[in-house]
C-alpha cells in the first residue's frame, strides 16, 4: 500500500479544568489533540493505524527527508485545539538538552506556537516575565507565589500567532479558542496554578520549573496581514506554520521534505493527492504525507487553513 492519499485522524479529548464547550458543545473539553503519534487513521486502506506506526513503518514516505532526520520514525508534531474558559496554569517546559537531563533519554523539549482562533474582548495571555526581571528574582517569585507581578500580560486578537520558545513561562487566558504545533513532547512544568487545589495530576513542579526558566524568553506576538493567499506565521528548528486564504484552487508540494498537516479554520476544502481525496469543514484535520508531492485545495468558496511542516 502506497501512503499517497490525504490521512483523515480521529480526534483524542483532553478534559482538563480550564475548558469550555465549544470543541464538542454540551461537555467540557479543554483540548482536542487532532494530529500526534497516537491518533489513528479514521478510514481507507490504513484504517485503525496511528500515526506512530505509520512512521515507524514508512518513515519516508510518511515524515519526509527533512522530518525523518531530525526525529527517526517518530511522528515530530503535536497539533492541538484549545477551549480556554480559564485562565491555564503558568507553565515552562523544556528544551532538548534540559529535557533528556530531567526526564532521561528519548525525551524531547517543547517549542510551539498559538494562533488565535477566536478571542472574547479583553482576552489576555502571559508570555514571558517583565524585562529586566532577573533570574534571582524569578526564583523568588515562584517559591513565594508572587509571579504574577513579574509576568508580562499581553492582548490578543483572532488571527494573532505567538511564537513560544522552549524555556518561556506562559499561560493562556479565559475566552480564548486556539490552535497549537509543538514538538512532539507531554512535558509541562507547572509553575502556578492560579490557586487551584493541588492534586495528583496538577502538581506544581517548582524545582524543575527554576531549572528550566529563562526570565529573559518571552512570546513573540505576529499580527495577522491581510490580502495575502499564503503567508508565514511562525518558523523554528522543529517546524513551519504558514496560513493559507484561498477562494482558487491552490497547488502545494510537499518536495518530499515533510508531511502537511491541514487545519480549515474557516469554509470548507477539498485537498487532492494522487492517491485520492478528502473534504474538510471548519476545525477538520488532514495529513497529506511527504510522499504525496503535489496536491490541490479545492476551496468551496473562501477557504482559511493553517499548514503545519515538520521542516523548518
Amino acid at each position: 500500500m502506497q501512503l499517497d492519499s490525504p490521512l483523515q485522524l480521529v480526534p483524542e479529548y483532553r478534559g482538563y479544568v480550564w475548558g469550555g464547550q465549544r470543541l464538542r458543545p454540551g461537555q467540557v473539553t479543554a483540548e482536542a489533540w487532532v494530529l500526534y503519534e497516537g491518533n489513528r487513521v479514521a478510514g481507507g486502506a490504513f484504517a485503525g493505524k496511528t500515526l506512530a506506526e505509520l512512521a515507524a513503518q514508512h518513515s519516508q514516505a510518511l515524515l519526509g527527508s527533512s522530518a525523518a532526520r531530525r526525529t527517526g520514525t517518530r511522528f515530530p508534531l503535536l497539533v492541538k485545539l484549545l477551549d480556554c474558559a480559564q485562565w491555564l496554569s503558568l507553565q515552562v517546559h523544556p528544551n532538548d538538552a534540559q529535557a533528556v537531563e530531567l526526564e532521561g533519554a528519548g525525551q524531547n523539549g517543547k517549542t510551539e506556537a498559538w494562533h488565535i482562533l477566536q478571542a472574547e474582548e479583553g482576552a489576555q495571555i502571559i508570555a514571558g516575565m517583565r524585562a529586566g526581571v532577573s533570574a534571582e528574582r524569578l526564583a523568588e517569585a515562584v517559591r513565594f507565589g508572587s509571579i504574577l507581578d513579574e509576568a508580562q500580560f499581553l492582548p490578543v486578537s483572532a488571527g494573532d500567532t505567538v511564537f513560544m520558545p522552549a524555556g518561556t513561562i506562559h499561560a493562556l487566558g479565559p475566552g480564548l479558542l486556539v490552535y497549537e504545533v509543538q514538538q512532539v513532547s507531554d512535558i509541562t512544568y507547572r509553575v502556578f496554578d492560579w490557586n487551584r487545589p493541588l492534586t495528583a495530576g496538577r502538581a506544581l513542579h517548582i524545582e524543575k520549573s527554576l531549572a528550566v526558566a529563562n526570565p529573559a524568553a518571552v512570546g513573540q506576538v505576529r499580527r495577522l496581514q491581510t490580502g495575502l493567499e499564503r503567508q508565514g506565521l511562525a518558523k523554528c528548528n522543529y517546524f513551519r506554520l504558514e496560513l493559507l486564504d484561498v477562494q482558487d484552487e491552490l497547488e502545494l508540494t510537499t518536495s518530499g521534505e515533510s508531511f502537511h498537516a491541514l487545519t480549515v479554520i474557516e469554509g470548507e476544502a477539498e485537498i487532492i493527492t494522487p492517491g485520492g481525496m478528502c473534504r474538510l469543514g471548519q476545525y477538520a484535520t488532514a495529513l497529506v504525507p511527504a510522499a504525496c508531492q503535489a496536491y490541490r485545495v479545492r476551496p468551496e468558496g473562501r477557504v482559511k487553513a493553517l499548514l503545519a511542516t515538520g521542516a523548518a
